[in-house]
This record gives C-alpha cells, sequence and structure tokens, in this order.
C-alpha cells in the first residue's frame, strides 16, 4: 500500500495549479522531473447497507389455519419482504485535487526518504508509515439451516386420509398432542419422565422440532437471505439531502430515481469546528505564486453523516474532515541539513500524528 521514494535532496515546497499539472485521471505518483508530487486527503464516506430478503411460501393446509389453529393472516401465495437491518458509516481517505504540491530537489538539504500511498498521498517523511486502520470485515451470510420436510413426521393414518381437510385435522390434532406431551414432561407429570436433565432436553427438543415441522403445513415456510450493499459519498461543502438508496418492499434495492421504494437520503453538516479567534471559519489558505520552503499538512475540521428514512433520521456519525478545515505550512527549516526530521501523517486527515526533529551531534 505504500511505495518509499529515496529523494536525493529537498529544497523548497511549492503549490502547483491543476491547470500546470498532468490530468489527474493519467496521473502516477513518483519521481519527477523536479521532485515529487504529493497530495493531501479529504474525508470520503462509505456507506454499508445490510438488506434482508424474507421469501414465505405458504403450506399445503393454509386454507385450514385459521379453523383448526386459530392461526389468521396466513399467506395464501408466495410473499416475498425486503427491510434494511442495519447501515454503517465508514470514513475513508481519498485525494484532494485541489491540494496538490511538490517537493523539489535542492543540495542544500538532507535527503529524505519520502513515503506516499498508492493515490499519491503523504503518509511520511524520513519514516516508516504507520500501519493504516483495516476496514471492516465483508459481511458473510451465516449458513442456511437444512430443509426439513414436514410430511416425513406424518404418520400412515394422516398420509392416508381420503382428503386434504381430513388430513389437516389430523394433522392438527397431532400437533395440540405434542404440546400436551411437553406440557406434561414439564410439569413431570408424563407417564415416562427421563432420570437425567440431559435426556430431558432432547425429549424437549425433539417435540419442539416435531411440532415446529407439522406447524409448517399451516403457517408456510419463511426463508432468510441477507446481501450488503456499498455507496460512497464525498461530502459537498454545501449541506443537503441527497437519495444515497431507495428500498422497495417487493424488489429491494432501486434506482434512486424510481419511486416505487422508499427513499433513504444522506446529509453531511460542517461541524465548524477550527475557528480563528474571531470565531469565522477557518478556510484553505490560497496557494502563493513564489515557491515557499515547506510541507503542506492539514488541520482537519469535523463534519456530521445523517442518514434518514424518508423525513425521519436513523444514525448520525461524527467524523474528520480535512475538507471542512485548514492546510498550514511546516517550516522549510525543520528540513534542511541542521536537523533529521522525521514526519509522520495521519493517513485519514493528512495532519501531524508525530514530529520528531534531531539535530545532529558535533
Amino acid at each position: 500500500m505504500k511505495s518509499n521514494l529515496l529523494l536525493l535532496a529537498i529544497a523548497s515546497l511549492f503549490c502547483t495549479t491543476l491547470s500546470a499539472q498532468t490530468e489527474l485521471t493519467k496521473y502516477r505518483p513518483g519521481v519527477t522531473p523536479e521532485g515529487t508530487v504529493y497530495f493531501l486527503p479529504k474525508t470520503g464516506i462509505k456507506v454499508k447497507v445490510l438488506v434482508e430478503k424474507s421469501t414465505t411460501t405458504p403450506g399445503d393446509f393454509c386454507n385450514y389455519a385459521e379453523r383448526y389453529l386459530r392461526q389468521s393472516g396466513v399467506p395464501q401465495e408466495v410473499v416475498t419482504n425486503y427491510q434494511v437491518i442495519d447501515i454503517q458509516q465508514i470514513p475513508f481517505a481519498m485525494i484532494d485535487s485541489t491540494k496538490a504540491f511538490a517537493i523539489k530537489f535542492s543540495p542544500k538539504t538532507v535527503a529524505p526518504n519520502v513515503a506516499l500511498s498508492d493515490d499519491g498521498r503523504l503518509l511520511a517523511i524520513n519514516a516508516t508509515p504507520h500501519a493504516q486502520a483495516e476496514e471492516p470485515a465483508p459481511f458473510t451470510p451465516a449458513p442456511k439451516p437444512r430443509k426439513v420436510n414436514p410430511r416425513q413426521y406424518m404418520t400412515q393414518e394422516m398420509i392416508s386420509a381420503g382428503s386434504t381437510a381430513k388430513m389437516a385435522e389430523l394433522v392438527a390434532a397431532e400437533i395440540y398432542d405434542l404440546r400436551e406431551n411437553r406440557s406434561l414432561l414439564i410439569k413431570g407429570q408424563a407417564d415416562f419422565m427421563p432420570k437425567e436433565s440431559a435426556q430431558m432436553q432432547l425429549m424437549l427438543s425433539q417435540l419442539d422440532n416435531t411440532e415446529k415441522a407439522l406447524a409448517r403445513l399451516f403457517v408456510g415456510t419463511t426463508e432468510r437471505d441477507t446481501t450488503e450493499y456499498e455507496f460512497c459519498v464525498e461530502p459537498a461543502a454545501t449541506p443537503e439531502k441527497q437519495v444515497l438508496f431507495r428500498l422497495s418492499q417487493k424488489l429491494g434495492i432501486v434506482d434512486a430515481d424510481d419511486l416505487s421504494g422508499t427513499p433513504y437520503y444522506i446529509s453531511v453538516e460542517n461541524l465548524n469546528t477550527v475557528l480563528v479567534p474571531d470565531g469565522e471559519t477557518i478556510t484553505p489558505k490560497k496557494k502563493k505564486e513564489a515557491p515557499e520552503s515547506g510541507v503542506y499538512v492539514n488541520v482537519p475540521g469535523k463534519m456530521r453523516s445523517t442518514i434518514y428514512k424518508g423525513i425521519n433520521p436513523i444514525k448520525a456519525v461524527d467524523m474528520p474532515a480535512p475538507q471542512f478545515g485548514n492546510v498550514e505550512l511546516l517550516s522549510g527549516q525543520l528540513f534542511d541539513k541542521r536537523y533529521t526530521t522525521h514526519l509522520w501523517l495521519n493517513a485519514l486527515t493528512g495532519s501531524v500524528e508525530r514530529l520528531e526533529a534531531e539535530q545532529p551531534k558535533k
């Protein structure tokens, strides 16, 4: 993830305009004829959404569920439903194309070791970059339970019944017998009481499994599948709600402009945590025409990202936001031959994590 470039010398740091650079889509970080180019980061938001799909298949005796089991509202046809069960918001670093700077060569400075990320963000000078935080592991669905055929629990009398109604009646009677036997076991009134607790638990488990399997012939079977979706958002300077995705109960995730789904919005608010003495928010300094000696770093602000379901907020997360902060210059004197300077930057924010300046012993 990191590439170390050994430069011959470092003299001055100057800010380059976008018009003077190679197109960013074609640019690859590395040594240039004048030195090396690096970027400071801004924060993007990765939104991970877990959507559960439940499919209910009606049982063979669904028409008799209310008559024999007093179960109302049992589906008579296949029913599919989608719902959001979890949303995570994870900040990640992306290059800020408005904060591109160049380090030029000069024999008047010590030879630095500059570490860049794969996309050209400055990570460290004269030091090994700190390990970057790992992203949460991708979602892995749990193994599906083994399917059980309810008919394997039916007796010969049930199977040989002359009609579906009679078969349903016999199955319902068996369900009530199972419930009664379970109650007798718990009360200690069964004809054959187990002597050990393990045997007791085994018998209760077998009764429960048989009852649930036969009940599926009336209420149906529900299968669930969970899928993870990922959306990337680049926060804008002007906060406003934008549609993140839409969810249809029948179709799942649909296009943002598909009105068949309920909209989920995201809104990013600048918390204005980086202030000047008079209370006004600091804005990044304008680039100067004359080259300045030193290293530019971020002083990040903070932002609050809120997810809405319709008009109702459901989750808000505060996170660092370099794009809502300031850019400062570390003096170039730290990098002349009088010092051996070690600099570590935060990989997410581009701020100074650690700075060591050692004066050589004479």
